[in-house]
């Protein structure tokens, strides 16, 4: 099996936070499986549509390499009250796996327990309560700590992949 890559979606998300990755990782030799809850077409906050080859139920940790968390808050509002979604992110994690997560994608992060003790970025309104979670917040355009590789903001996206990939390939 080759390099495998999930992209964790649901609606109202990011648009150029789901799409970028989408894009960028085959560029890398990586296939990308995309999961939406229910497997339902959904549209991000501008409008991409974001089809689904996954359900939530059918994932499992050891079918990927990497995980991307693209943000939006309105989408994080529905994501992290999904248990299911939160023990994966939980399970990926403590599988030794890496994380990207960008904007307020970290708030999955918090809900799934994986904060506490690492540095990390996501959007500066979110500030609070990384460190609420036991995490040191960082305003930097990517940071890494053991597994995961956090973002701030859409405009970083580029050097935040770059090194994202670096990293899970240990390069």
């Amino acid at each position: 099996m080759g390099k495998r890559a999930l992209i964790m979606a649901g609606k109202l998300l990011q648009d150029h936070e789901y799409i970028y990755p989408y894009y960028r990782l085959p560029e890398d030799g990586y296939e990308v499986d995309v999961a939406v809850r229910g497997k339902e077409t959904v549209l991000g906050s501008i409008g991409v549509k974001i089809v689904p080859t996954k359900d939530i139920p059918e994932l499992k940790v050891e079918d990927y390499d990497i995980l991307v968390l693209p943000g939006g808050a309105k989408a994080m509002e529905y994501m992290r009250q999904d248990e299911e979604i939160l023990k994966f992110i939980a399970d990926f994690h403590a599988a030794g796996k890496v994380i990207f997560v960008i904007c307020h994608g970290t708030q999955l992060l918090i809900s799934a327990g994986v904060v506490k003790g690492k540095k990390m970025s996501g959007y500066y309104s979110i500030k609070d309560d990384i460190n609420n979670a036991g995490g040191t917040y960082v305003d930097a355009p990517y940071v890494i700590d053991g597994g995961v590789v956090s973002c701030p903001h859409y405009k970083y996206l580029g050097a935040w992949m770059k090194a994202g990939i670096a990293h899970a390939e240990g390069r």
